[in-house]
């Protein structure tokens, strides 16, 4: 990034390709990432690159959810691990949460350059995939989990999730609150708490509103008045008028 001024009007797009192909070069970034962040981008511009108030709505619910949970656990992938490591463990560490990673492309070894470079930025509790607990209803890599992570949820925070494993999560009866530009993919959908926003956006935020919930109680109207099919229209909507003029 070098070469392109901060006063470019794509600096931050592009410099978060630049990490995206940082993390691809590392060997925690799958190649197929790359397509995927593309089409996050794209979804991105449609916003303008903003954090709306259907997105606020849904940190705020999200913020009180993950604060009520027994065993909360956030589910890292390469991307995320690759654009939001230090929002990650922070995160990790205000819900005393551990991060577990969970892949679909696991080449080469690279769950384990994922823990090391978490562990290497500073995580406290980073849990591996095992053979011995499996979710059921998804039959992908991306079923094999650890015994004391998610497979003991309630709550799963996964950001830039797969349609697949959020469907089988909701099915074994978790809550699961992701971050996702799409508001069409069956992730969005699926979910319980959708934040329709970019993760380099969202994670500072989720993490502020976490920090701001001294009593749980006080706060509980969010998630009993949240609707999350009421956000995803709202995002639609916000996208459509845009496209629209």
């Amino acid at each position: 990034m070098s070469d392109v001024p901060k006063s470019h009007p794509r600096y931050l797009s592009l410099s978060l390709r630049d990490q995206i192909v940082k993390g691809v070069e590392l060997g925690i970034t799958s190649v197929h990432g790359l397509i995927a962040h593309g089409r996050g981008e794209a979804y991105d511009y449609l916003l303008c690159e903003k954090t709306h108030s259907f997105a606020i709505k849904a940190i705020q619910a999200a913020a009180v959810m993950l604060k009520d949970a027994l065993h909360p656990v956030i589910s890292v992938n390469g991307n995320v691990a690759a654009l939001v490591p230090d929002n990650l463990i922070e995160l990790s560490k205000l819900l005393k949460a551990p991060l577990e990673v969970n892949i679909f492309h696991t080449e080469d070894g690279r769950e384990q350059r994922i823990c090391d470079y978490l562990l290497d930025n500073g995580a406290l509790n980073v849990l591996m995939p095992t053979k011995e607990a499996q979710l059921n209803f998804i039959d992908s890599n991306r079923r094999f989990v650890n015994p004391e992570g998610i497979y003991k949820s309630d709550v799963v925070f996964v950001p830039l999730e797969d349609g697949d494993r959020c469907e089988a999560l909701i099915r074994m009866g978790k809550r699961v609150i992701t971050i996702d530009l799409n508001p069409l993919s069956r992730t969005s959908k699926q979910a319980s708490i959708t934040i329709v926003d970019n993760v380099v956006r969202a994670l500072p935020i989720l993490c502020n509103e976490i920090r701001s919930i001294e009593d749980k109680s006080d706060h509980q109207e969010l998630i009993t008045e949240y609707n999350n099919d009421k956000v995803l229209q709202s995002a639609l909507h916000h996208i459509s008028r845009g496209v629209d003029g």
